[in-house]
């Protein structure tokens, strides 16, 4: 019938640059085959079936990138009727993923820091006992994880690159759903894991809600979902505005939720700590990557010829989520919750580059994006080996002393924290030059200020964990540094290789990251 339709010219037969977008249909195409390894593969073959594909795939789509970004012009396209944008900051964006998802892949197919992997199938089992050691064997791994990772991240490309409202409700959708059934996996604290994966699941409900209703009523406003409409309406129709901010305002809550960003952070804790720690890195890394690429793209596609009028509410919302992040992480006493009031404050100076709303506020908050990614994946990847008798042990008193017991692994989470804290030949402290520059350069030095004095407030925790491994006395009973498998060791040297590279060398990255504008 479309294709009589489309004959008879009633309707327009879209356009698929199917080369442009091949590596999310790479990824898409490998989670919809890892099912069938569920459906098909005997159990002992799952694992080993799973870890092969995910890592091929991810592989797969990287390199169908780099051939697409070598040979494609400077100009950016439209896709499927104009839903999807393939322009140099999505390419980023889906470099920038793809590379994270390689080393959470990696992190979460690892299965020698603890009996079977962190995902063992029968929650009833008791760490530590011989029915753990014995039932390892024949349950084995949780090996759903995999086409979970995939779909999210599948969604994840999706969301950045979406130029229209629903497309992206659509990708928003994709990448929460199986975050919420991963948050759900952790063995070792099953009961935390659950309460997360339920907080994350109602809130992640009611930010779709709100998400979904500005979306209607941006249509009320425009006639149209697509951004360059609502753009094109907001700058020349005579109709009220009131549709409009109204509709912004609850779609932007909806993006804020999904960025971790202050006051609308409320899962971010509970949801950090209680996770399996791969599916923390996954998430804290990969996640913040789209949200805000998905904010910048609706900010400056959508709605900056209104900036004035609603860029000062967002100031406010930067300052609060700054405090936040600064200020209650100073009061945490768990390494895994303190790592996610980090990521609210970091939300916060993200937030600061993405109102920038100029070539240079969009580069710097993409290079940011990309430096923080790897050092967050790899400070939750070093988390998962320090262990006792119950499993991880995530709380700041079982660090003391660390650095006697383990002295590279002391040093290398040094180096992450203070990379976090934006110490110099780091790629924190590169990543925050880039953003404050661009937002001092677009007149907003009183929030740059607020920035620093919230980021010298933020190192005080990281430095906190520095003096507490080097400086206090190990206790006789406290917990053993794991010996890190293949998988767990390439994650960790992989983030711990690109934040020094990006904090000396970073000229290669900014390139990149500035190459180019969204396409609509």
């Amino acid at each position: 019938m479309i294709q009589v339709l489309a004959q008879q010219g009633q309707i327009a037969t879209p356009q698929i640059e199917y080369a442009a977008v091949l590596p999310v249909l790479i990824v898409l195409a490998a989670g919809c085959v890892s099912v069938l390894f569920e459906a098909f593969l005997p159990r002992h073959m799952r694992w080993p079936g799973q870890v092969v594909l995910s890592l091929l795939a991810v592989v797969a789509a990287g390199v169908s990138l780099v051939i697409y970004v070598s040979s494609s012009p400077k100009a950016g396209l439209t896709t499927f009727a104009g839903a999807i944008s393939v322009d140099k900051p999505a390419l980023f964006l889906w470099g920038t993923l793809l590379a994270l998802a390689l080393g959470a892949v990696l992190l979460i197919a690892d299965r020698s820091v603890e009996p079977g992997g962190a995902f063992v199938a029968q929650a009833s089992i008791r760490p530590g006992t011989f029915q753990d050691r014995a039932q390892v064997g024949s349950t084995g791994m949780q090996t759903e994880v995999f086409p979970l990772t995939l779909f999210a991240l599948g969604g994840m490309m999706t969301f950045c690159a979406a130029n229209d409202l629903l497309t992206m409700f659509i990708a928003l959708e994709v990448l929460s759903l199986p975050l919420y059934l991963m948050c759900g996996l952790a063995r070792r604290r099953r009961l935390l894991s659950q309460e997360s994966a339920v907080k994350y699941f109602l809130l992640g409900a009611f930010s779709s809600a709100f998400f979904l209703y500005g979306l209607a009523l941006l249509y009320g406003y425009a006639n149209s979902v697509k951004l360059a409409d609502i753009a094109h309406a907001a700058a020349g129709s005579d109709r009220s505005d009131a549709l409009l901010f109204a509709g912004m305002g609850l779609l932007v809550v909806g993006l804020l939720f999904k960025g971790s960003v202050g006051p609308f952070h409320t899962w971010t804790p509970d949801v950090y700590q209680g996770a399996p720690t791969p599916v923390t890195a996954f998430m804290a890394a990969c996640t913040k990557v789209a949200a805000f690429g998905g904010i910048l793209r609706v900010l400056t596609v959508g709605f900056e010829s209104t900036s004035w009028e609603w860029r000062g509410v967002l100031w406010a919302v930067a300052i609060l989520s700054m405090a936040i992040g600064a200020v209650l992480g100073l009061t945490q006493t768990d390494v895994k919750r303190m790592i996610a009031y980090s990521s609210i404050a970091h939300a916060g100076f993200l937030l600061v580059g993405t109102l920038a709303m100029t070539e240079q506020g969009l580069s710097g908050t993409l290079f940011y994006l990309l430096a923080y990614g790897f050092t967050t994946l790899a400070a939750f990847g070093v988390v998962s080996l320090v262990r006792d008798s119950s499993g991880e042990a995530t709380h700041l008193s079982a660090w003391a002393g660390l650095a006697k017991r383990s002295p590279v692994l002391a040093g290398v989470f040094t180096f992450l924290l203070l990379a976090l804290a934006g110490i110099p030949l780091t790629s924190g402290f590169v990543g925050k030059f880039v953003v404050f520059s661009a937002a001092l350069r677009d007149g907003m030095a009183p929030l740059v200020v607020i920035a620093l004095v919230f980021s010298a407030v933020a190192a005080f925790f990281y430095l906190r964990v520095v003096v507490l491994m080097y400086f206090s006395q190990p206790a006789a009973d406290g917990p053993t540094v794991t010996v890190p498998g293949a998988f767990t060791t390439a994650a960790i040297t992989l983030g711990v290789i690109i934040t020094l590279l990006l904090g000396v060398v970073p000229s290669f990255a900014l390139g990149w990251a500035g190459a180019g504008s969204f396409a609509f």
